[in-house]
């Protein structure tokens, strides 16, 4: 029984939490990081780096907070100790939190925090910064200091992912892919999608995530937008399911599509979901190092041109780009897609989910990731078989 037959509350009663976690980032992957984000920030002429909260913040700190109006921020000199920027009153949450050896400059509600930076820095000095800091925090910077990208400094890290960060994505996902098999088993007519996200939400807790990151659930016409429509549909016999769903473990994401028929579906889509996984197998024959990220994404294209789709961005066709940099970020640089000259390298972590769409009558997306390898790519989850059986 791969389809149907199921109820949630039986799915859930043969879920526990996941027997083989992967170890969580060590004392000495962060130092490395520090230090290669020194060394890169000296080569750029800068004198500090400014991380500001988000995913980059807990790359280098640990600390896994959302940016807000208050500044809170790693402020990374060449030479020195890390300095970590935060509002009063936060202290003791920080420190819950932090991970690496830091001198803590507080500040209080009437303060200005970004003096706070310009006062650990020399005069006239250059600050490489977060390309996601605020633009207000970065006007009030650059009034008193030299700015600079620091996207290079921080992305050419985040994008090559160790040993153990590779080992949390395959965890999340494999996680991620236990929950997708078994959101199939509950399906039945009638059931809404909003019943499908809840049971992926409490399935990937039960399995030791908190929660889904995000869940989309499609059926039929539904399937045609890419991320779906607004509503609380209703699953009907002889339809086409789409089920976009992941969870993060430590940070780390996973993020997977299947899309599958829920009985009997037109000979077209059938043709259709077959073209689909041709253009992904196309897309992870095209990886190898050294090679462009768009050509990934040009070679998925040829597949779908060659049947008749697009070109380009037309639809029928694929509406955008194949895939995505994952790791910290469900979406973040490097992008497979026309323009994307990044070279390849081992350690980088990609979607592949060259989506087909048929306006006004559905889409079909095949979503896995791979990262690259020193002579190709390896899967982190195997495609799905075929459109009636959607895992092994």
């Amino acid at each position: 029984m791969i389809i149907g037959g199921s109820t949630a509350a039986a799915e859930l009663a043969t879920l526990s939490v996941w027997s083989d976690p992967a170890p969580v980032i060590g004392a000495g992957e962060r130092s490395d990081r520090l230090a290669r984000a020194r060394a890169l920030t000296a080569e750029q002429g800068a004198d500090a780096l400014l991380v500001t909260a988000g995913a980059s913040l807990r790359y280098f700190t640990g600390v896994g907070w959302s940016p807000t109006e208050r500044l809170v921020a790693l402020l990374l000199p060449v030479d020195g100790e890390p300095i970590v920027i935060c509002p009063a009153f936060e202290r003791g949450s920080l420190l819950a939190e932090l991970e690496i050896a830091a001198d803590l400059r507080l500040w209080e509600e009437d303060e200005d925090p970004h003096a706070l930076v310009v006062q650990a820095l020399p005069a006239g000095a250059t600050l490489s910064l977060d390309p996601l800091l605020p633009y207000a925090a970065a006007r009030r910077l650059g009034t008193r200091l030299t700015l600079q990208d620091g996207a290079t400094i921080i992305d050419a890290l985040r994008m090559i992912k160790s040993p153990a960060e590779l080992a949390l994505m395959a965890q999340a996902k494999a996680m991620t892919l236990e929950v997708q098999r078994r959101a199939a088993r509950i399906l039945a007519p009638g059931i809404r999608a909003s019943e499908v996200k809840r049971f992926i939400d409490d399935a990937h807790r039960v399995l030791g995530a908190p929660g889904s990151t995000f869940c989309a659930v499609q059926f039929g016409t539904a399937t045609a937008f890419p991320h779906g429509l607004p509503g609380d549909q209703l699953l009907a016999e002889n339809q086409l399911v789409l089920v976009d769903t992941g969870c993060a473990i430590h940070g780390y994401q996973s993020d997977i599509t299947r899309t599958y028929a829920f009985g009997r579906v037109d000979d077209d889509i059938r043709a259709t979901w077959a073209l689909e996984k041709e253009a992904q197998a196309a897309a992870f024959a095209a990886v190898r190092p050294g090679v462009p990220c768009e050509a990934v994404d040009a070679a998925a294209r040829r597949v779908l041109e060659g049947a008749g789709l697009g070109p380009d961005y037309r639809l029928p066709g694929l509406p955008h780009r194949t895939g995505h940099g994952i790791g910290l970020s469900i979406h973040e640089p490097a992008y497979l897609v026309r323009g994307d000259t990044t070279p390849l390298a081992p350690g980088m972590c990609f979607s592949n989910e060259p989506m087909i769409v048929v306006p006004d009558r559905y889409g079909i997306r095949l979503e896995d990731h791979f990262h690259v390898t020193a002579d190709g790519a390896a899967w982190f989850t195997e495609p799905q078989p075929s459109i009636d059986r959607p895992f092994d």
